[in-house]
């Protein structure tokens, strides 16, 4: 080359090696990233007023940047920080769903029994008076034991309700029978045939089904309720792996140490690394849609026949008809008695001369619909249970949308729209990675989070093993089966192996068979009672004044 050229050029060359440094003095600025890092409420003192040289970096690029270590550090435990909030306000919806159904349907249930009970108290009081109030216990410790089960209590269903229609049997047959004195041994024989007798006709069996299966399948789904909040409680609240914070360090805010405060991510690349953050969410959720399924099948079965608003509601109507049937058939009832468990003996004289009560009127007023007390909350278990379905279908594959939800936020993406103008993990430009599956090994090969797929996250294994306890549970009281009694028999008996009864003196069988009472005209049913044989009629008296009040009180 000839001299003079090279002379000539050499000038230029150095002319154009000075320019960029003097042309590049603004974009080396970092004002923009003090202005957007101050804004988060960090110190400016942490910042320098231009880019310097970037070897110090642990998880942006190593190039000229407007990060120091102590601002990698900061942003990246603010980068933690607003993941954690970002992943439970995102499921915010789910979890409301769950903690305010459940306050409204144990609400629901547990006035639900109190009605009933007071319903049940007050009609037997105002028609009854002491001879209810004196054997009240009986009915009081049924509601007991109901308002236990439903709370979680261990009472099985079916032997509690044999045991309280073998009490009712006892208090009643004492009262038909008042000149007689009947020994604890006596009374456990008379209680120990209630089956066979049937001196309530078939009420107890059409109730004990109707109780169980209400009973069953309103506790298990308000457990249901339960489960699913503290699931969806404990799931929100994530705790990022190492590599997890690395990863939405360099997504959030490698940005801002780039000179690019104002740039967000791109929306594929977001995915990717919510992703791999929430992988082992994602496998949540397989047995979470199940969860649901089987709530919504229970759900189903609270609205038809297992429906216990429409078991409880009448429960005093009904157990008033069994007492009227026990009245009607008394005679029999008593007779069988005395053949199975034998003759017992004659009460003291001041017992046997002892009549009905003065005041006691021995006629059934029929039940008005209006003194029911207005139901539980003010609402209906229909209207609840609506809207509960509609809320439950919502919920479904929550989990695994949580990358998508998060990444749709205007907030921490660029959006779908703007896949040129965005931060891809490097620079301003297209991200190209393809986007990974769901669940944790599907991340395999993850290009933005280091996931070990061999270690399934044990805190998630845990909600996932509970969602499935609960599940087989629902699916239990779907059937009408209690997951604690399913092998209890459907026709079991409340008595045990001390009835106080020798094979000698109580059989083994009655052939005694009860029909239910028709429908009797409560001026009938008092000239028939009226008469009655004459030996027996002052006892007879006393039988259904009894009787009906056992029915009043039952109402």
């Amino acid at each position: 080359m000839p001299s003079w050229i090279r002379a000539l050029i050499l000038p230029l060359s150095g002319l154009l090696l000075s320019l960029p440094a003097a042309a590049d003095v603004k974009a080396r600025s970092c004002s923009e990233v003090r202005q957007a890092y101050g804004a988060k409420g960090f110190s400016l003192a942490d910042i320098p007023y231009q880019e310097i040289a970037g070897e110090h970096l642990r998880i942006c690029p190593q190039e000229y940047t407007c990060c120091t270590t102590e601002m990698e550090d900061k942003l990246s435990q603010q980068s933690k920080l607003e993941f954690e909030n970002l992943v439970e306000e995102t499921s915010h919806f789910v979890r409301t769903t769950f903690v305010s159904r459940h306050k409204k349907f144990d609400e629901f249930f547990r006035e639900l029994l109190e009605n009933a009970e007071k319903s049940l108290n007050d009609m037997f009081v105002r028609t009854y008076g002491m001879l209810y109030m004196q054997n009240s216990e009986v009915f009081q410790d049924l509601f007991t034991e109901l308002k236990r089960y439903y709370t979680g209590g261990n009472v099985n269903l079916e032997e509690m309700l044999n045991d309280f229609w073998a009490r009712l049997l006892e208090r009643m047959f004492q009262l038909i029978n008042p000149q007689y004195h009947f020994s604890e041994d006596y009374l456990e024989c008379v209680s120990k045939y209630t089956d066979q007798l049937k001196p309530f006709g078939d009420v107890p069996r059409k109730l004990k089904i109707q109780v169980t299966r209400a009973f069953i399948a309103a506790r298990t789904f308000v457990q249901g309720l339960t489960v699913g909040r503290e699931v969806a409680n404990r799931v929100s609240k994530v705790s990022p792996t190492p590599g997890c914070i690395r990863a939405l360090m360099k997504m959030l805010y490698c940005p801002y140490c780039r000179g690019l405060p104002t740039v967000r991510p791109c929306n594929n690349y977001c995915l990717n690394v919510m992703k791999g953050c929430l992988a082992n969410q994602a496998d949540l959720d397989t047995e979470w849609n199940l969860f649901i399924d089987a709530m919504l099948l229970v759900a189903e079965r609270l609205e038809g026949p297992f429906n216990i608003e429409s078991v409880m509601d009448p429960i005093d109507v009904k157990i008033s008809e069994a007492i009227m049937n026990m009245q009607e058939n008394s005679m029999q009832v008593s007779a069988k008695v005395f053949q199975g468990c034998g003759q017992p003996k004659p009460a003291p004289a001041l017992r046997s001369a002892r009549s009905a009560p003065e005041n006691f009127n021995t006629r059934f007023r029929p039940y008005n619909p209006e003194e029911r007390p207005t139901t539980a909350a003010g609402t209906s278990l229909d209207r609840l249970v609506t809207d509960i379905k509609e809320k439950l279908k919502l919920s479904k594959k929550v989990w695994s949308a949580l990358p998508y939800t998060i990444c749709k936020d205007e907030s921490v993406t660029a959006g779908t729209s703007n896949e040129e103008e965005c931060w891809n993990g490097h620079s301003k430009a297209r991200y190209l990675p393809e986007i990974m599956n769901d669940g944790l090994t599907n991340q395999i090969n993850n290009p933005e989070v280091e996931v070990d797929i061999t270690r399934p996250d044990t805190f998630i294994r845990q909600q996932i093993m509970a969602l499935r306890v609960m599940t087989n549970k629902l699916k239990n009281a779907y059937n009408g089966n209690d997951v604690n009694f399913q092998d209890t028999s459907d026709e079991s008996s409340g008595s045990g192996s001390g009835s106080g009864c020798m094979d000698d003196v109580c059989p083994t069988e009655f052939e005694f068979v009860t029909t239910e009472a028709p429908a009797v005209d409560p001026d009938r049913r008092e000239e028939e009672s009226s008469g009655a044989q004459g030996s027996y009629s002052l006892l007879s008296w006393s039988l259904v004044c009894m009787a009906l009040a056992l029915q009043r009180l039952h109402r």
